[in-house]
């Protein structure tokens, strides 16, 4: 319906909400992804006009297409009389409130609405490690102070960060630090689990449910009842069985497969993904309710390359577990090198660096005589062999195609027929990569 009024989040914590302070606007789908804009009292237009406050190129996107500002409690959307019309959840909205994270769609363009967290306003921790997380760097002690809050809560919670960069450390370690500490912690990865196996993997069946199923068993909801679930990737949760997880997360009830009556089942669930939720939700990817559910608390894990603060602790703690407790000091040269690496891996790529130098070593030696061997070809690549090869695979295809198709543009001095001919690529398809990886 037009005009609808304050979109509220399940989970959401109390009827007086405070302040939002600061908010941003981001473009996740369409051909300004990644740009954003500072949203306050004072109202941002969104359109095609030059000198708008989020200018887009989006054809579909009028002059001056929609108003946006940020209320005390809540987002406020005015819709300036475009062609198009300003879409929420499947209707269009002229004028009316919309809570954090909630997704717009201006065209073929869409928007989410943030609140802008700044690190800095994050106490710092005096925890120097949570769980399995180590660190003492600020972005480090910043997030320990988040994951106590989250821990003392039994909301939804929605991790989100690099390959190897301790997502499922996190959620680990908020299990651990709840009340739901003596429950189990069951994990589910739907990248490791086929999307025919899924379902029963994650809702269980009784015996003759399909071809195979020679006895009951129960789903890792159940088997996780009292405790916390942990769905990694969830990004690859298939949509056709997106909605049976939107029951359970509204209901608390699980149906196994080959049975009529659900099952009450009490599981905390908290989710992690590499890649944009709100982005594939954009494009038709994910349930834009299930999104909602999962990210009531949505928590970024920093890379590597942005706390290397935190090296030689890491190496420290991670030479313990790999059998060398006296490394002796973690400085010099050897150091200097593991800093200027840039870690597409992140702590897991470490870890796999530290594990073959002590290997090469034929055992236990001093930090500064391990022979690190980090600069070979594969990593040139910006490759991480401890990751999977379907992550990996998709991280240097895009790569690859980013420069490429930068190069080619900056040769053909932003002439797309030109481009075309120079590359021997179709014009559409041409058009069609360039819009996949952002560029114009």
């Amino acid at each position: 319906m037009e005009g609808s009024g304050l979109h509220t989040l399940t989970g959401t914590q109390s009827t007086a909400a405070p302040a939002l302070g600061k908010g941003r606007v981001l473009v996740v789908h369409g051909p300004e992804k990644g740009q954003s804009a500072e949203l306050g009292e004072t109202p941002l237009v969104v359109g095609t006009q030059e000198g708008s406050g989020l200018r887009l190129s989006d054809p579909k996107v009028s002059r001056r297409h929609v108003e946006l500002s940020l209320g005390p409690q809540a987002f406020r959307l005015k819709d300036l009389g475009s062609r198009n019309g300003s879409w929420f959840e499947g209707s269009r909205l002229n004028d009316g409130a919309l809570a954090p994270g909630a997704l717009i769609r201006v065209g073929d363009s869409w928007l989410q609405l943030v609140v802008a967290t700044a690190q800095t306003t994050t106490p710092l921790s005096e925890r120097t490690a949570f769980g399995g997380l180590t660190g003492i760097s600020r972005v480090m002690r910043q997030l320990f102070t988040l994951l106590e809050r989250v821990a003392a809560t039994d909301t939804n919670v929605l991790l989100r960060g690099e390959t190897g960069s301790g997502k499922e450390l996190a959620a680990r370690a908020i299990h651990e630090h709840s009340a739901r500490k003596a429950g189990p912690f069951v994990v589910v990865d739907c990248r490791a689990v086929s999307p025919e196996l899924l379902q029963a993997a994650l809702f269980g069946h009784d015996e003759g449910a399909f071809t195979g199923a020679v006895k009951a068993r129960q789903g890792a909801l159940e088997l996780a009842h009292g405790g916390t679930l942990f769905i990694d990737e969830v990004s690859a949760f298939p949509l056709e069985l997106q909605p049976l997880l939107l029951r359970f997360l509204d209901r608390g009830e699980v149906t196994p497969l080959g049975r009529g009556v659900p099952v009450k089942v009490d599981v905390r669930v908290i989710a992690a993904s590499r890649e944009e939720l709100p982005a594939l939700a954009a494009q038709g990817a994910f349930r834009e309710d299930l999104l909602y559910r999962l990210q009531v608390v949505s928590l970024e894990l920093p890379p590597l390359r942005e706390r290397k603060d935190d090296l030689p602790r890491l190496v420290q703690e991670l030479l313990a577990r790999l059998g060398q407790p006296s490394p002796g000091a973690i400085e010099g040269p050897k150091l200097a090198e593991l800093l200027a690496h840039p870690w597409p891996g992140n702590v897991r790529e470490l870890e796999n660096v530290l594990r073959r130098a002590l290997t090469l070593a034929g055992g236990p030696r001093r930090f500064s005589e391990l022979p690190l061997v980090i600069d070979e070809p594969l990593r040139r690549a910006g490759v991480d062999p401890s990751a999977s090869f379907q992550e990996q695979k998709e991280q240097v295809v895009e790569q690859f195609e980013r420069r490429f198709l930068s190069e080619l543009l900056a040769k053909a001095e932003g002439n797309v027929k030109l481009a075309s001919r120079l590359s021997g690529i179709e014009r559409t398809q041409l058009k069609r990569m360039m819009k996949k990886r952002g560029l114009r």
